[in-house]
């Protein structure tokens, strides 16, 4: 461990640090040392001003993605649940393996490969099963053991119950947010239950915001017959249009979206043009914002659908687009125009510049049939390590349906069903603050603060 920073922000003293974990923990165990390649694993550690010194509990923060960073708080307010958290604990946030500070992984350290298999054998290193790894590792060398508490967002609640079933315990309580998996995982069950939320979602913005129908219609003939190149060079098309749809699972979606579009066509006086559509040409700002959009974090969709891979399974083979294959309307010549969600699709691969790189191993990936275990069902079922939920009865990426399924099978778990939020609730100061109050209640927490 290596001390790298200490420093203010606004209301919060930060202290950064980077270790060394392997890129291949097979053969290798937590907290000891270890042989093979190494990678830098970077974390910050965050504690209110006035308690620099006191002796606090542990909350880890696992992260949403795959493939994201932690957070980079502003102040105490700029992250809801860090407000909230600062109050009781000293928080840990890494940055994932290939994200952050931490040995990065995009699209120049996969055009370093010539063989799609080796491409591919390391992009398999980037899953839970490593990451978990890397975490109690750190646990155990860098915080000399202690036992502590998990926070797990999106993804973040993955990982909490791989956590919960291989190193349980490190664990002294868990809370989630909108990030509980089924088990067992099956990447195309996922998308059978979000593909219809998707089109409702769509039908809501429509329903909320009428004449964005056309506005939106318009721009898709246009890319059907024009050839619409953004600031990148990639080509805007009418599939990556539809990808803008991703934002729906999060508060205010909707407004976004519909000031997105209100300046996709203008005269100058921001009206929207009445030419033919040949006539018709995109505002230099509406194309910029949809690349930025629509641009990939580099780990986020090359491993979107591999999360779901757990132990010996049938290839995966593009689960997202098998299921959107049975769906016509969803069909880009449709309308009114549907959006897509949190799924990956082939053509992203061949669209994308920075996601090209990516494609020989992802095209292995998407046939393999041996995977890492990820989940013990019968440990977690067994589980006496107190779990705290909150599952969004209306999430459009993780169905609540599914989430409840698993909970029931899960020991000691607790959830907390709420509409009043969206997949990003946990940014909030309410959600947080309710887990912890519930847990607090029930005496979960008891252990933590002895």
């Amino acid at each position: 461990m290596t001390k790298l920073a200490g420093y203010y922000i606004p209301g919060i003293y930060v202290e950064d640090y980077s270790c060394q974990v392997p890129l291949n923990w097979s053969g290798n165990e937590p907290g000891k040392g270890f042989e093979g390649k190494a990678i830098s694993l970077f974390y910050r550690v965050l504690c209110a001003p006035e308690r620099v010194h006191q002796e606090l509990p542990l909350l880890l923060f696992l992260q949403g993605g795959p493939g994201g960073a932690g957070p980079r708080p502003l102040d105490t307010h700029s992250d809801g649940w860090i407000d909230e958290a600062l109050k009781h604990f000293r928080i840990v946030l890494p940055d994932q393996r290939g994200t952050g500070r931490s040995t990065h992984v995009d699209a120049r350290t996969m055009s370093n490969f010539d063989a799609p298999q080796d491409a591919a054998h390391f992009l398999k290193q980037f899953l839970a099963d490593s990451i978990i790894k890397d975490f109690e590792h750190l646990r155990r060398t860098a915080f000399d053991n202690r036992t502590w508490v998990t926070l797990g967002q999106s993804y973040g609640g993955f990982l909490t119950l791989s956590y919960l079933s291989a190193f349980p315990e490190g664990v002294n309580a868990s809370f989630t947010t909108g990030g509980i998996p089924h088990i067992p995982a099956n990447a195309e069950e996922v998308y059978q239950h979000t593909f219809p939320r998707m089109k409702t979602k769509t039908e809501q913005f429509y329903a909320r915001y009428p004449q964005d129908a056309e506005r939106v219609a318009r721009v898709a003939e246009l890319l059907s017959s024009d050839n619409v190149i953004l600031e990148n060079g990639d080509r805007l098309t009418v599939e990556r249009l539809q990808s803008l749809g991703s934002d729906f699972g999060m508060k205010p979606s909707f407004e976004r979206m519909h000031w997105l579009f209100d300046t996709a066509f203008s005269d100058g006086d921001g009206s929207i043009v009445s030419q033919q559509s040949s006539n018709m040409r995109l505002n230099d700002d509406f194309l910029s914002a949809v690349m930025q959009r629509t641009s990939t974090k580099a780990l986020y969709w090359p491993l979107q659908e591999f999360i779901y891979a757990d132990g010996d399974i049938e290839p995966i083979h593009w689960a997202a687009q098998r299921v959107r294959n049975n769906m016509s309307e969803f069909n880009g010549a449709q309308r009114p125009l549907l959006f897509t969600g949190e799924a990956i699709f082939p053509w992203m691969f061949e669209q994308e510049r920075q996601l090209r790189p990516f494609k020989p191993a992802v095209d292995v990936l998407m046939e393999e049939r041996h995977w890492a275990n990820i989940y013990d069902r019968d440990r977690l079922a067994d589980n006496d390590v107190p779990l705290q939920a909150a599952v969004y009865y209306d999430d459009m990426y993780v169905d609540s349906g599914m989430q409840l399924d698993t909970l029931s099978h899960v020991g000691n778990s607790h959830a907390w069903v709420t509409n009043s939020y969206e997949h990003d609730g946990v940014h909030g100061d309410q959600v947080f603050r309710s887990l912890y109050t519930l847990a607090k209640d029930r005496g979960d927490l008891q252990s933590v603060f002895e």
